[in-house]
């Protein structure tokens, strides 16, 4: 596994484990499975409904908890102070843990302009240590340089929609600018055709990997954290395994060019569902 260190200096591994549409039970037979595969940070949120079932596959892992990396998210509803404290103190009763190393802030929902508020709920939560890293999940530009304008703690993390066909190219790099780490969610374009792309295929065959194998590569090389989901034991494997190859500058070259400004999901600056 390669890491990343966060701008707080907390170390999280580049290739994690996610679990958005994940019945509970399915859950914890996944992150077992995953845990076993060698995956050490996992990634839930109180709106999936599955971090009880992501807790007890943790607690039965025997992993030592200091080798996990575990993320949860904070949900749309819960934007004011005292919702923010009540919803994170939830969600660690529900994954049965004492901290967890990321807490994110799911979408800034801009229609209700709380996301300032929020976000300094979450700097008491990690000034207690009961997260080891803060960040948030699909801010864009606007909403994340006012973060940075009216909040203390720059976020060491901001998880959003990002592959071939989405590479953030430009918010990629006002996060550099910050420190703060790029980290993708659906890093595989979720079955949605990205994977049959023909330029992918010749540079799969020349490394004996699949496609989502190098897109996943591609991922690491570019810097980010990638968080690819899978319920099934052979591609939860394969996920993982792309540490022993490297893309050169051509191939890096030909998948940069299958930018298209595609989304698959929700666009962050419209997306307002309190549900």
């Amino acid at each position: 596994m390669e890491n990343i260190a966060l701008n707080n200096g907390v170390v999280m591994p580049q290739i994690g484990f996610g679990v958005w549409q994940v019945p509970d039970d399915e859950a914890y037979t996944a992150v077992t499975e995953a845990l076993g595969a060698g995956y050490r940070s996992i990634d839930t949120a109180r709106i999936y409904e599955n971090e009880e079932g992501v807790g007890r596959a943790v607690a039965a892992s025997g992993v030592p908890r200091d080798e996990l990396f575990i993320t949860t998210k904070l949900w749309n509803t819960d934007h004011a102070h005292d919702d923010v404290l009540r919803a994170f103190d939830a969600s660690l009763s529900r994954l049965g843990l004492d901290y967890v190393d990321l807490y994110l802030m799911h979408w800034p929902v801009p229609s209700e302009d709380r996301y300032v508020e929020a976000w300094r709920a979450m700097e008491k939560i990690y000034a207690d240590g009961r997260a080891k890293a803060i960040g948030v999940s699909n801010f864009t530009a606007e909403t994340l340089t006012r973060l940075l304008d009216e909040t203390e703690t720059v976020p060491a993390v901001n998880q959003v929609e990002l592959h071939p066909y989405l590479a953030q190219k430009e918010l990629r790099v006002l996060h550099a600018e910050h420190g703060i780490a790029t980290e993708a969610w659906s890093p595989l374009g979720q079955g949605k055709g990205l994977l049959d792309d023909p330029a992918l295929r010749p540079i799969a065959d020349r490394h004996g990997k699949s496609p989502a194998q190098v897109v996943l590569r591609w991922h690491l090389q570019n810097g980010e954290i990638a968080i690819p989901k899978s319920v099934t034991p052979s591609r939860i494997k394969q996920n993982i395994d792309v540490f022993d190859f490297e893309l050169d500058a051509a191939e890096m070259g030909t998948i940069d060019a299958l930018d298209k400004g595609r989304r698959f999901g929700p666009d962050p600056a419209t997306f307002n569902w309190m549900g």
